[in-house]
């Protein structure tokens, strides 16, 4: 059996994957696999799999919250907030950076260049992501069905995907319970030998401290975290001017942090139809940048957040970068405090229910409506980048296209790393630019 790890050294990994946590959710979720459950044997398949499948149906970033469940699993309460905290805090010191170079010289042309190139990239990084999810998640036709029928939803009806979720859980439960034999994937996945749990410090067999309900803590942690919440807000009222647009950023991201699920892919078109149409924070090319920067970034997808948090400072304070890095922090605190407690409050009760058949078809469905989601988001975003001046077959740029189907290959077929390629795909931009401007 493996030995328990020290603080010591758990905090040497937390640290070390807030800086080489690129690739999205399925990259990071990779990287703690491999080291914690195959490396270090840390944590058991099964339990890693058992806290992935909790933290999928959560609102907010799985992989972050993955980081913060083991964390809280190995070293308890400090374990999950160094874990958690260290998930975020490098990409977010990046991003401030990376904004204001943004801010200070997006609109000289070879920077604009840059941006234009990785944009058809994050749309074939966008549909990695689906495949990738759907691989995973639609395991039999009532899965797909249900991808499908999110998709509808959301692309044609608008219908909030908070919405679509509860119908995904009702109609699982109604399946679940009068007609089984829809959740049957036509292989018998489980009867693939398991693997020998006893080499794991945590196993199915571990007694996790502090599992189960407990009313007392409950609410500690609930008044915890409305006192911070009520701090943050407390703090921008009587130092910052303008509290309007402090406390509409504020209840913006907390609703978008606990009423989003499915992680980045599902909560980008709900943040990006509404900061950008509603609240007019940023453009929807802005916006399609900030996604270019937190795929370029270590951390979670859903650091784009931040970005939408500092173009909102910085545009409405006319055009001070100060005001705009406190939009980035406060940003990262609303969306993130609700992410600590879903951990903290959920992770002790998910424990008992490892074995809970009922509870996994579930969540299996609640997965594969994301699956739909993420399409709707490679429509949404593609549109804007493949079509930048009007939605018809001429005004389609096809050099946009060509390099997003490059992208593709590149990437899915020759398994080139998206490091590698977003650097390719700048270098493309820049060439871009300055053989069309060569040509004029």
């Amino acid at each position: 059996m493996a030995q328990k790890p020290t603080f010591k050294e758990a905090l040497r990994f937390w640290i070390k994957l807030g800086f080489i946590s690129f690739g999205g959710p399925a990259g990071q979720v990779a990287i703690m696999h491999e080291f914690l459950v195959e490396k270090k044997k840390w944590i058991s398949d099964s339990k890693f799999l058992h806290a992935l499948n909790y933290c999928m149906v959560l609102p907010g970033p799985e992989a972050q919250q993955l980081a913060t469940y083991i964390g809280w699993m190995l070293h308890g309460t400090l374990g999950g907030l160094v874990a958690g905290i260290f998930f975020v805090l490098p990409s977010m010191f990046i991003l401030l950076g990376l904004s204001t170079v943004y801010v200070s010289f997006g609109n000289m042309p070879l920077v604009y260049a840059m941006f234009a190139g990785l944009k058809p990239a994050v749309i074939a990084i966008v549909l990695l992501a689906l495949i990738k999810i759907g691989k995973k998640s639609l395991l039999s036709p009532f899965h797909y069905v249900v991808a499908a029928a999110a998709f509808i939803c959301i692309f044609f009806f608008n219908i909030p995907f908070p919405l679509i979720i509860v119908a995904a859980i009702l109609i699982a439960t109604v399946a679940r319970n009068f007609f089984p034999s829809l959740f049957e994937t036509g292989n018998n996945k489980s009867a693939a030998k398991e693997t020998d749990e006893s080499a794991y410090y945590i196993n199915k067999h571990t007694r996790v401290e502090g599992i189960g309900f407990n009313p007392l803590r409950f609410w500690k942690q609930i008044t915890t975290g409305v006192l911070l919440w009520g701090s943050s807000l407390a703090l921008l009222y009587f130092f910052t001017s303008d509290f309007a647009f402090w406390k509409q950023l504020a209840l913006f991201f907390t609703k978008a942090a606990l009423v989003t699920f499915g992680g980045a892919y599902a909560v980008l078109p709900y943040v990006a139809q509404v900061s950008v149409e509603k609240f007019h924070w940023l453009s929807n090319l802005q916006m399609i940048d900030g996604l270019a920067l937190g795929e370029t970034t270590p951390g979670p997808l859903i650091m784009i957040l931040v970005f939408v948090g500092f173009m909102a400072g910085y545009n409405r304070f006319d055009h001070s970068i100060a005001m705009g890095s406190l939009g980035l922090v406060a940003t990262t605190v609303y969306t993130f405090l609700p992410c600590f407690l879903f951990i903290f409050i959920g992770a002790p009760l998910i424990e008992r229910t490892q074995e809970n058949k009922t509870i996994k078809q579930v969540l299996s469905i609640v997965t594969a409506a994301v699956v739909g989601v993420v399409l709707n988001l490679s429509i949404y975003l593609g549109k804007a980048v493949l079509f930048p001046k009007e939605f018809s077959l001429a005004g389609l740029d096809l050099i946009s296209l060509t390099w997003v189907l490059l992208s593709f290959v590149a990437m899915y077929r020759f398994k080139i790393g998206m490091i590698t390629w977003i650097i390719v795909s700048a270098v493309f931009g820049v060439l871009r630019y300055l053989i069309e401007t060569g040509l004029q």
